[in-house]
């Protein structure tokens, strides 16, 4: 007697892609489209721009370009980035990239177009303005993934560390000249990644104190208008340069629980110096209220977990760190942001991701989702 054949079910792995990663982020830079036109259309009639859309309309070309780039690139496997091009000598893509982002932080500090003192942007003509640093926290996040993935043992010892910092250290530097918030998110992203890599971590509390040291050396003993923004948040009622902030204030104050209603905001009206810049979340509170304001950071811890779970479940080391990378960029970012504004730390130059008006930093922000969503793309299970 024959046995009955038994029939074999095949499982063949399919690919993941994140569309709630994809969806929230597109809702907040629909989010980030509506408050930019609210928080700038007196201002843009104001400084007789004639168009009260000015810098929405603006806005709203850079989200549709982040939009494509971040599709595009979701599609792009991330090792394309390390992989070696050239017949005779295989150079990898982020080190050519590296050597970029080096070229243009040296060239913005010599050659940069300086807006209130500060050179951070390079100007292209019909294109308007770049700024490079928004490009070298891709570069890094990328980069110190790729060391550590590379050899994660190292981690284990100091000198790994330091192995890492040897390459993050030329960029960091270039950046801290002019741009200190930006220096420390970097630094912060080449910390947090080497961090969750190593098993032995008693030196990263030596090196964090040290790091402390070295940035509260840099303000004080570096320009004077580092330490004068220290005094200004210790005295934000009597300063002259606590002006933003005492205005920001009384916007968050007067905007209750609920809000006074979209567009309904009294401190965009020349009070809140450029309002639709980092002191957007001001007027979030006021139009929205505390619940408005919490319903944003609702959406940003959504992002922030979306980006943990698709890490978690990377298919190797080198996605995994990416998205570490990137989570850890857009929450210092939002975390730094909101504390300027509620006056929690001194005032710096930190826009609030995806909401704030800037062309360059939404299209890098969304750049970065892509990646992100290239990782998740390449998750494989079974059904």
């Amino acid at each position: 007697m024959t046995k009955p054949s038994v029939r074999k079910t095949e499982y063949k792995p399919q690919t993941y892609y994140d569309y709630s990663l994809l969806f929230i982020t597109l809702i907040l830079v629909c989010i980030g489209l509506v408050m930019v036109y609210s928080t700038s259309s007196y201002y843009a009639v104001k400084q007789k721009f004639g168009d009260a859309a000015y810098f929405f309309k603006r806005q709203l070309i850079s989200a549709v370009i982040g939009t494509f780039v971040m599709i595009v690139v979701s599609k792009i496997d991330y090792f394309f980035y390390i992989k070696g091009i050239g017949k005779k000598y295989k150079f990898r893509l982020l080190f050519l990239a590296y050597m970029l982002c080096i070229a243009l932080q040296v060239y913005v500090l010599f050659f940069g177009e300086e807006v209130k003192g500060a050179k951070r942007w390079i100007k292209i003509p019909v294109l308007g303005t770049f700024q490079p640093s928004e490009l070298t926290k891709i570069c890094v996040i990328l980069l110190v993934a790729y060391i550590v993935y590379a050899a994660p043992k190292r981690l284990d010892t100091v000198f790994g560390f330091i192995r890492v910092l040897i390459f993050v250290c030329p960029l960091l530097g270039l950046v801290a000249a002019e741009n200190l918030s930006t220096a420390i998110i970097i630094a912060g992203i080449t910390f947090v990644v080497c961090f969750v890599v190593a098993r032995r971590k008693g030196y990263f509390f030596v090196a964090g104190f040290l790091a402390v040291l070295v940035v509260a050396g840099y303000i004080f003993l570096g320009e004077a208008f580092r330490g004068e923004r220290i005094d200004a948040w210790l005295n934000v009622e009597t300063h002259p340069k606590g002006y933003q902030i005492l205005q920001g204030l009384y916007a968050i104050a007067s905007g209750g629980l609920w809000g006074k209603g979209l567009g309904q905001s009294m401190q965009k009206l020349g009070f809140i110096p450029e309002s639709h810049n980092d002191m957007i979340f001001s007027v979030i509170c006021e139009e929205l209220g505390i619940i408005g304001a919490l319903a944003i950071i609702l959406m940003y811890v959504l992002l922030l977990w979306r980006l943990f779970v698709v890490a978690v479940n990377a298919r190797d080391l080198f996605g995994s760190l990416i998205c570490v990378g990137i989570m850890v960029h857009i929450a210092m970012q939002v975390l730094i942001n909101i504390a300027v504004v509620t006056n929690t730390i001194p005032s710096t130059g930190i826009p609030l991701p995806f909401i704030s008006y800037g062309g360059t930093s939404l299209v890098v922000l969304m750049a970065e989702m892509g990646i992100a969503l290239s990782v998740s793309n390449r998750i494989e299970y079974e059904r």
